[in-house]
């Protein structure tokens, strides 16, 4: 008997709670789906899209933004590269080993032209 009456009890309590719940979804609708309602969900909806959309191109302007950092370092180190070479090719070491391969001498004072 008891176990009836508390099967009773819940299905009135939920019964009375379908009921307000309909109650409360109805004035819902009625405020949403107003006037003055309508344009405040739109707005919110709209102002979340937008926000929402500003995030993934922030997002996406990083990506690019990490790529080019990473595009500069490589040139810089490329750059930093063929410095060396160059100062290794101008060595004197070089340019000796470079003009015995050539045949090449050292030019005779009258050969030598200055430029003020």
């Amino acid at each position: 008997m008891a176990q009836t009456k508390r099967k009773a009890k819940s299905k009135s309590k939920s019964k009375a709670e379908s009921t307000i719940g309909l109650k409360v979804k109805e004035q819902l609708k009625k405020i949403f789906l107003s006037s003055q309602g309508l344009p405040i969900v739109l707005t919110i909806s709209i102002i979340g899209i937008l926000f929402v959309l500003f995030r993934m191109k922030g997002v996406e302007l990083n990506y690019k933004i990490t790529s080019l950092n990473k595009d500069i370092e490589k040139v810089v180190v490329e750059g930093k590269e063929l410095k060396a070479q160059k100062a290794r090719l101008l060595s004197i070491k070089s340019l000796t080993k470079m003009a015995r391969k050539y045949n090449l001498s050292e030019p005779k004072q009258h050969q030598i032209i200055v430029i003020p």
